[in-house]
């Protein structure tokens, strides 16, 4: 599943950036989901303290879910981290596009109205710019610009070109063993320094649960590898290098 950001201040042009991605990658016979980031403090789905789901909440449930006739909402008492987040996405969707969301090293496209507005949002992380000033450049210091409106099947194949599956979000301490921490690596792919295949926690040993990739360092790998392979071997049938699926 392939992660990448938009991100810019109001009215800088995000939604519509946003809407035309998803349009264009929906064309492209792409299964696209989307995460909107609400920086409004007060934002509630559901601020009427006398409404059903609000009072179930109170009540102490963890977890409440609103089911209408043509949509369904699950409402957490907490903010959830992206990672999380994204795991509801996980084997549903080829690309999730977030809005908004700066507070993860993931690819980002950044809107602006002007270069004042662009050089507060840019990262080390930016590989594109759009929305209004996409209007009136073509780059910004060796960055592409691509105006979602006029040229969005350009801007569309800049992101297949350039964002990659995500990657795991290992603590540094518990893995590095490309060398760098996961963020540090998604940097280096991004700045053209490492590749994706890099990573090493994609090799070897792959666990899936109900159809979703459990990301496991190496150490964890090599743990179960060896278990497996400890009980494999004693039965007929066995060879050595064979692939060996256990499935529950």
């Amino acid at each position: 599943m392939k992660v990448f950001s938009v991100c810019g201040i109001s009215k800088s042009g995000k939604t519509t950036t946003i809407e035309r991605i998803i349009c264009e990658l929906l064309a492209r016979g792409y299964r696209v989901g989307s995460v909107k980031e609400i920086h409004f403090e007060a934002f509630a789905i559901d601020p009427d303290p006398a409404s059903n789901t609000n009072r179930h909440s109170r009540a102490g449930a963890g977890l409440v879910c609103a089911r209408g006739l043509t949509e369904t909402s699950l409402l957490f008492p907490e903010q959830l981290p992206m990672g999380k987040i994204l795991s509801f996405y996980e084997g549903a969707y080829d690309w999730v596009v977030l809005e908004g969301v700066s507070d993860i090293p993931i690819p980002t496209i950044v809107t602006a109205h002007g270069e004042e507005d662009l050089r507060e949002k840019l990262s080390d992380m930016t590989f594109c710019v759009s929305g209004r000033i996409a209007d009136e450049i073509q780059e910004y210091h060796g960055l592409p610009a691509f105006s979602a409106v006029e040229n969005i099947a350009a801007l569309v194949d800049l992101i297949e070109r350039r964002v990659y599956d995500r990657l795991p979000d290992f603590e540094p301490e518990c893995c590095g063993a490309c060398g760098l921490a996961c963020a540090e690596l998604g940097r280096a792919i991004l700045a053209g320094q490492r590749k994706r295949s890099d990573c090493v926690a994609d090799r070897g040993v792959a666990l899936t649960v109900n159809g979703k990739r459990v990301d496991m360092v190496p150490f964890v790998q090599k743990i179960l590898k060896n278990a497996v392979l400890g009980v494999a071997q004693e039965l007929n049938g066995y060879e050595s290098g064979c692939e060996i699926e256990v499935r529950f």
